[in-house]
């Protein structure tokens, strides 16, 4: 059961990319109705049963909340415009560089980082670097959308660490609905300040956003917050780097997405770099604290491109 639901979660974040890029409305408003659905569906029963809770939450929690929420709605921005302007494969593969850009905002905060961290950094650099070179030979949209998806990685890197931080004191009910629903409510705004109607859509748009919803929210997300019951954050989160390879499997059959051969290798150096990154953060986490404690504390691995 465990194997089919890894799977069945690979899939569903695999498929965000994909969707997305195909999916004719504009970028502000994918992103709304998605997190605007994704709070009605995940985190809306939680406004009934968790009232107490609700009610209890002070200013810092708020401000954490806050932070969250807008660093995901400028996540989604930067990753659904990468996915429009370069390949879903480079944007996706950039944008799961979150891992990377937490290791690297912990250092900066004074964690000195694993000597393996540090080397898997390197190894996924030279990762970006190849598919940047590449994109600079189709057009330099795809080195915008490729820019645009690293920094949607770091706002990933962000938007994690704060909400790490808000879940200590509330439960994963609560904080959906609350950072999923202020989302919704800044990407309404910019749409509104930048004239993006949020109806008015083909049947086909509609559908589109309607299934990466289901499938990113729902069959992606919701499964991994199951297995991380189940299963440590260090192997789901390698489980989730499936996300880059899988998501250009899919955009090749259904977008036929055809790559430069180098590109390829340079999404192999990403997969193997975030993967040394998080063995060695694995690895750190294990000296300072028991293999209890480290299980009991350790954050939820991120979610790629989501």
């Amino acid at each position: 059961m465990i194997i089919f639901l890894s799977v069945l979660g690979v899939i569903g974040v695999s498929a965000s990319g994909p969707i997305m890029a195909a999916t004719a409305a504009p970028v502000l408003a994918i992103a709304f109705w998605r997190n605007l659905l994704g709070a009605i569906l995940m985190g809306g029963p939680a406004a009934v049963s968790k009232r107490a809770e609700f009610a209890s939450l002070r200013w810092s929690d708020y401000r954490r909340l806050a932070i969250a929420a807008v660093s995901l709605a400028l996540h989604f921005v930067c990753f659904i415009t990468a996915l429009k302007l370069t390949s879903v494969a480079a944007a996706t593969a950039l944008v799961c560089l979150q891992v990377a850009w937490i290791a690297l905002f912990n250092a900066l905060l004074g964690s000195r980082p694993h000597s393996a961290v540090v080397g898997g950094l390197g190894v996924a650099f030279v990762g970006v670097v190849i598919i940047t070179g590449f994109d600079l030979s189709l057009s330099r949209d795809a080195v915008l959308g490729d820019v645009l998806a690293l920094l949607g990685g770091a706002l990933a890197g962000i938007y994690q660490m704060a909400g790490a931080a808000a879940r200590r004191t509330m439960s994963t009910g609560t904080y959906t609905t609350l950072c999923y629903g202020a989302c919704a409510v800044i990407l309404l705004i910019l749409c509104a300040a930048t004239a993006q109607p949020v109806v008015g859509f083909t049947p086909a748009a509609w559908a589109g956003i309607l299934a990466v919803t289901l499938m990113a929210q729902i069959m992606g997300h919701s499964v991994f917050n199951h297995l991380l019951a189940v299963m440590s954050p260090l192997v789901v989160s390698m489980i989730i780097l499936l996300e880059i390879p899988g998501a250009a499997v899919l955009a090749a059959i259904f977008l036929d997405e055809k790559l430069p051969t180098g590109t390829y290798g340079g999404l192999v150096l990403i997969l193997v770099g975030l993967a040394i990154v998080i063995r060695g953060q694995q690895r750190r986490n294990g000296r300072r604290q028991s293999p209890k404690m480290a299980a009991a504390s350790a954050p939820p691995p991120a979610l790629g491109g989501d």
